[in-house]
């Protein structure tokens, strides 16, 4: 199966909280040619789509939507910036396994997105994320370890 990890596109420095801060202009051109270049590598839909509940995460999938179909998006509070990313990955193979998941997509920030990355591939120390960054994983729900079949930078 494949696993997608995304950071949000690049948002606005100042707002009257972190989960309050938007994309900005140039965020939103920089997610919209990421979606472009991973429907290049040949992927148009997602089994399921996790997404941060912080501004600046929804307004990502909202630019890169348009590129995909997916039969379920969810909001989830767990892959806000400092989720656990050992619980994220228990509560992933947990979906993978009871929903018979192909593809899932993570729409989340650093550095959630660094550790959850070496969560799926064992071994591999947390990769540094620009935004709009995304790695694409292969990934064996009975071995639970995956290795990174390509990434994407704006």
């Amino acid at each position: 199966m494949k696993i997608f990890i995304l950071r949000h596109g690049e948002a606005e420095h100042f707002a009257d909280t972190d989960a309050e801060r938007a994309l900005t202009s140039r965020g939103r051109a920089e997610s919209e040619a990421v979606a472009r270049a991973c429907k290049e590598q040949g992927f148009a839909s997602f089994d399921k789509v996790l997404v941060s509940p912080y501004i600046r995460a929804q307004q990502t999938w909202q630019e890169i939507s348009v590129h995909f179909s997916s039969a379920s998006i969810v909001t989830c509070d767990d892959i806000t910036p400092y989720g656990q990313s050992d619980q994220v990955f228990d509560f992933a193979n947990a979906l993978i396994e009871v929903e018979k998941l192909d593809s899932l997509l993570f729409v989340s920030h650093l550095p959630l997105v660094g550790y959850l990355t070496s969560e799926f591939v064992k071994d591999m120390t947390p990769p540094m994320f620009p935004t709009s960054g995304l790695v694409c994983i292969e990934y064996d729900p009975k071995t639970q370890n995956g290795e990174v079949l390509w990434h994407i930078t704006p």
